[in-house]
């Protein structure tokens, strides 16, 4: 696969289309499951278990629609704690059917949550060349600081440091705020983006 013509992708989307305002990620009606999903898993020692029983009843209770339900089950199931990646390969094909299914406003948004979560597996499997072609396609169907965080992340497991480098700069030149503020902070606490933070505006 030819990295490079995937980078030149993804700095043509940067350049040409930063000013594309995103829409929020979570829709309002969905944000209070979601957060009660993302608190009970930043207990590192969460129960797997207990986490999929409360997704389940969220979903029952309208907290979260069919999409977010399957995401939220396919991290659990891609977290290094669980590993169980033959699960997650399954949810994201169905979470990709559920989004098509329920269409509307959101479905590039959602279309790019399942290119993140082929892209977060294919990285765990150490198919870095794979992960950056679906990082890069979830970033052409939503511009946002989680999408750009996961390009930067796998552009240095491939050893393309300037690439990486070329890439921050080309965020904080053409990009809103609030984006590249997003990113600045995530190169400054995420440790597999160490080697970025001299470059930090």
């Amino acid at each position: 696969m030819d990295y490079q013509a995937i980078f030149q992708r993804i700095l043509h989307t940067v350049d040409q289309e930063a000013y594309f305002v995103p829409v929020d990620q979570v829709g309002p009606k969905h944000r209070e499951g979601v957060a009660a999903v993302r608190s009970a898993m930043a207990v590192p020692s969460f129960d797997p278990d207990a986490v999929r029983a409360l997704i389940d009843s969220l979903h029952g209770r309208g907290k979260l629609d069919d999409v977010l339900r399957l995401s939220a089950l396919h991290i659990i199931a891609a977290h290094p704690r669980v590993a169980e990646y033959e699960e997650a390969a399954r949810l994201v094909g169905e979470q990709e059917y559920a989004a098509l299914e329920l269409g509307g406003p959101r479905l590039q948004a959602n279309l790019a949550s399942v290119d993140r979560h082929r892209g977060v597996l294919a990285f765990l499997r150490g198919h870095y060349d794979v992960a950056l072609d679906y990082f890069a396609r979830a970033l052409e169907r939503e511009r946002s600081g989680e999408n750009l965080t996961n390009i930067l992340c796998t552009l240095l497991r491939l050893g393309e440091e300037d690439e990486a480098r070329e890439l921050v700069a080309t965020i904080h030149r053409s990009f809103p705020a609030a984006i590249a503020d997003q990113v600045r902070q995530s190169i400054l606490d995420d440790p597999d983006l160490a080697l970025l933070r001299p470059e930090v505006p």
